[in-house]
Order: structure tokens, then C-alpha cells, then sequence
């Protein structure tokens, strides 16, 4: 099994178009009538705004991700707040969370499994219905913040899986 992890490991940094994920994944997020439409992997940050909380406080708030969608070592898409997808081929979706799992450690983002609501222009992201963010790694933000909107980024990347109903 270890050798098995470890070629398509080999072949996700070779290509960038395989998504290595836990067998099953978590119930939270899986969706097992649905088939993948495309793969990518996303390298960018999530944004956090200062914002007061309670009593005058302030912490740090998720605003929008920023990030480049890769398959096949190339750029396919863009990803950003809404949270919207959109594809080179002039497609697009917007979804709402539906699930979520812890990331692998404390500074990892949730694996999300999101739903999408709603679709422009006409191509590969056409069909799809649900989007699955997997193999998180980095995105947490921590620590006190001392100035009102003041923003500032963590750097994350995932695998991002476009699933269509069957």
C-alpha cells in the first residue's frame, strides 16, 4: 500500500492532475454517486480581516481565498471569494459549504465538501454539482491582530475535485 501512495504521489508533483486523498473520505465530505469532471490543485492564500469579536476585542476573520487552479502543470482557473471556481474555458460555479472535515494538522484548513448553486457560461464546470476541497495543507491563521481592518494572508494549498451527479 505504501509503494501504491507513493507512485501516485510520484505521479500528482509529475502532473499535477491526480488527488491523493484519504480511502474513504470522510463521511462529512464524500460523495459517492458522483463522478469527477476534473481535478486540479490549488496553490494561493486565505485571507484574514481584523475585526472586533466581543467586548471590543479583535481576531482575526476569514475573508476570500486567492488562489491558481493547476492540472497538468499548467493554470486551468482561478479560485476566489463567493467562493467561486472558474475554468479557461469560461465556466464557472459558486457554492456553499455543505460538510466539512478537519485538515491533517492545527495550521491545515477543513477539507470542505461544497454545493453549488449556481453556474455561468457554458463548458467543463457545466455539469458539475459539488465541489470537494481535499489534501489541505497550511490556510490557518492564528494569533492577536491589533488594528481594525487590517488584512493579511495565509499561504495554503489543496486539491480541489468537481464532481457531477450520475
Amino acid at each position: 500500500m505504501a509503494l501504491v501512495k507513493a507512485v501516485a504521489l510520484a505521479s500528482f508533483l509529475l502532473t499535477g492532475s491526480a488527488a491523493l486523498a484519504a480511502d474513504p473520505l470522510p463521511e462529512p465530505i464524500a460523495a459517492p454517486d458522483e463522478t469527477a469532471v476534473l481535478t486540479t490543485h490549488a496553490e494561493g492564500v486565505q485571507v484574514y480581516e481584523c475585526k472586533p469579536v466581543t467586548e471590543g476585542k479583535l481576531a482575526w476573520s476569514f475573508r476570500e481565498p486567492v488562489a491558481t487552479l493547476i492540472a497538468d502543470g499548467r493554470t486551468v482557473g482561478r479560485h476566489y471569494a463567493g467562493p467561486n471556481w472558474e475554468h479557461v474555458d469560461g465556466s464557472a460555479v459558486t457554492a456553499r459549504n455543505a460538510g466539512s472535515a478537519p485538515g491533517a494538522t492545527p495550521n491545515d484548513i477543513p477539507w470542505l465538501k461544497l454545493e453549488v448553486i449556481s453556474h455561468r457560461g457554458k463548458g467543463l464546470l457545466t455539469s458539475v454539482a459539488t465541489v470537494q476541497r481535499i489534501n489541505t495543507s497550511g490556510g490557518e491563521l492564528s494569533g492577536a491582530c491589533d488594528k481594525a481592518g487590517a488584512l493579511k494572508g495565509a499561504a495554503y494549498s489543496a486539491d480541489y475535485v468537481f464532481l457531477r451527479r450520475d
